[in-house]
């Protein structure tokens, strides 16, 4: 008599639960920012028109006032040469951080002696305001633009360099090996391994910069200087325009805000191809 086993019993598990459609996730991650917006303006409508309704410089700064004032603006030519001007002054100031600060950074993360030599004095200057430096830039450069551009530069420079020597120590030194290997000069190995690695660290590092540069920027325009954002906040303190004062205030925000998103868009995009590479 034959016995034919019979076959185990096969068990397929049921696949995981999907998780979220992105789509969905998008959707959630929007009305969740839309309502601590509401939120936020509530609270600032609370603030200005009923808490500190009395005070005549804050209840005149409420939301509704606010934006009737930042309708004038934007389409008042005065202030947007005041925007041109503060931009061209902020992209000159992080471009010469730029040009200063990333050499430095490569120096810094490829010659341990050299970062250990420095060190002291680096940290000093970085945790040295850069508006304490603002005497100074004006009695070299003058009450000017030049003045503005300098004291920018100093911002930006220090998270630029260190940004940039993380990023040189952070790298497999076993790829300039392969590229000198096979025959690449010290700067062909540099180009073709080294400077394509360092592009999200200058990136990401130039953001940091532009964040605390923007934030620089607009009291180093108080400064003397005849025009720019800042300019634009004194001049309506000065006119006692205090709702035009809270205008201009939003207007340097959403500029802020659209830079920041701008840079870390292109520090997104340099991250994906990176991983693709």
């Amino acid at each position: 008599m034959t016995v034919i086993a019979e076959a185990p019993e096969i068990t397929v598990a049921a696949p995981p639960a999907s998780a979220p459609p992105a789509r969905d996730a998008v959707l959630h991650r929007i009305l969740l920012r839309l309502a601590v917006l509401v939120v936020t303006v509530v609270l600032w409508w609370l603030l200005a028109d009923v808490v500190l309704a009395a005070n005549p410089v804050v209840s005149k700064m409420g939301p509704a006032d606010t934006l009737q004032a930042l309708a004038g603006l934007v389409v008042d030519p005065s202030f947007l040469d005041a925007i041109t001007v503060s931009l061209w002054r902020l992209l000159a100031g992080l471009g010469i951080a730029i040009v200063i600060g990333v050499p430095l950074g490569i120096l810094f993360g490829s010659r341990r002696t050299a970062e250990d030599a420095v060190n002291p004095v680096v940290q000093f200057l970085r945790m040295t305001s850069p508006l304490a430096w603002a005497p100074l830039a004006i009695v070299l450069l003058g009450a000017g633009t030049g003045a503005v551009i300098a004291l920018v530069a100093l911002a930006a420079v220090w998270p630029i360099v260190l940004g940039v020597a993380a990023g040189v120590r952070a790298l497999d030194p076993g790829l300039r090996k392969v590229a000198r290997s096979l025959g690449a000069t010290r700067w062909e190995a540099f180009r073709s391994t080294a400077l394509p690695a360092l592009t999200s660290p200058i990136v990401g590092s130039s953001r940091v910069a532009l964040g605390i540069s923007w934030v620089v920027l607009v009291p180093a325009e108080m400064l003397g200087v005849p025009n720019g954002l800042g300019y634009a906040i004194l001049n309506a303190r000065d006119n006692i325009d205090y709702s035009g004062l809270a205008a201009t205030m939003f207007a340097i925000g959403v500029l802020g805000f659209l830079l920041d998103r701008i840079l870390r868009g292109l520090h997104r995009l340099v991250d994906a191809r990176e991983s693709q590479a």
